[in-house]
């Protein structure tokens, strides 16, 4: 508020009648912190109208953008195309499920967007040529001599053989393999587990995730989207529910759990009323995954690492279908880890040949 402030401007536009309530407002304003800042509190305090999930709209706005910026010689028209039929139609539908946790699914389709762009870019500087030239030698000389964040191009290429490309000209690149699994050990994943436990110079509520990430590897992304009401009391204990069927809260850290229910942070500042079990100091939102992975860091958590340890022990202790079910994971994920470990996989196998029934039905 102090004279000078972005906030303190926003704020004197709206007293004179300068800045009208309205998101197409807001929208032409230059982006920064407090913009945002304010509108989330507009809009949870329903002085502003709910225009869906921002997440989405950031991404509309940086697709319209990324296009006006590609040169009309085609160019623009078939990234377009693609980003529209390729992301932001399977975007949309997955937004309408509120408990979808929309920025890492948004944060590859603006890598593959980016990279196909390059691609075309590349192909009209260095070869004079259009997407409908596109051969198969230039995808293999553009991924030979480059860096390897050119393999993303693997679902354009593959996006234009069903879509752009006629029969007899099919393009194909690689996938783009880790070359190592990141993960600590078993003792490290359980002294991390006592670190959440009793280093009370880090906040519960980071502890808490932490302890969620450890003891069942639920990611970063779903971790930072649990309600309030996912943790419940029952007269046989508590529960945590993250898949279809509820995990059991071990008791020695039910307090915890169930003090984070009852007191949440930032419900006294922005965030009043918040169903969100770990809410950001955004109004109305949730802690964000990398707000969150800063965090844990600050208890020697690398929750790659942690998060693949985890899966692993999961899988040498519990079978697939009960994983499944509680972690909310696919049978490919489990499968995978099950693989990593030397589980035995025919319980894994038989799962993944009933889902790929299912698909075909």
């Amino acid at each position: 508020m102090r004279k000078g402030t972005k906030a303190r401007e926003l704020l004197e536009a709206i007293g004179d009648r300068t800045l009208s309530l309205t998101h197409e407002n807001f929208d032409r304003l230059p982006n920064s912190t407090a913009k945002e800042h304010l509108r989330a509190l507009l809009v949870h305090h329903r002085i502003m109208p709910d225009r869906g999930n921002e997440t989405l709209v950031r991404f509309e706005q940086w697709l319209a953008a990324k296009i006006t910026s590609l040169p009309d010689d085609g160019t623009s028209q078939l990234i377009e195309r693609y980003a529209h039929w390729g992301h932001l139609k399977r975007i949309r539908e997955r937004a309408l499920d509120p408990t979808t946790n929309l920025e890492t699914v948004i944060h590859a389709a603006k890598q593959d967007i980016t990279e196909a762009s390059k691609l075309l870019l590349w192909l009209r500087e260095a070869h004079g040529l259009g997407a409908v030239d596109l051969q198969q030698i230039h995808l293999d000389e553009y991924l030979s001599t480059g860096p390897s964040t050119r393999k993303q191009i693997r679902n354009f290429a593959r996006w234009l053989n069903h879509h752009e490309k006629p029969r007899g000209r099919q393009l194909d690149a690689p996938f783009r393999n880790a070359h190592s699994t990141p993960m600590i050990t078993q003792v490290e994943r359980l002294e991390l587990v006592r670190n959440c436990l009793m280093n009370d110079q880090t906040i519960e509520s980071t502890r808490l995730a932490g302890l969620i990430l450890l003891l069942w590897a639920h990611p970063l992304n779903k971790i930072v989207m649990l309600r309030r009401e996912n943790i419940y009391k029952k007269p046989e204990g508590m529960f945590l529910k993250l898949g279809s069927t509820s995990a059991v809260v071990p008791e020695g850290v039910a307090g915890m759990f169930w003090r984070q229910h009852e007191q949440t942070s930032n419900q006294n500042t922005t965030n009043t009323n918040t169903p969100w079990l770990f809410p950001g100091t955004r109004a109305g939102q949730h802690l964000h995954p990398g707000t969150l992975s800063q965090r844990l860091r600050t208890l020697g958590i690398d929750p790659l690492r942690a998060r693949n340890a985890t899966l692993r022990d999961l899988t040498q202790e519990v079978d697939a279908r009960t994983l499944m079910d509680l972690l909310d994971y696919s049978p490919q994920v489990i499968a995978l880890h099950a693989s990593r470990s030397a589980t035995r996989m025919a319980d894994y196998i038989a799962l993944k040949q009933r889902q790929r029934s299912r698909q075909e039905e």
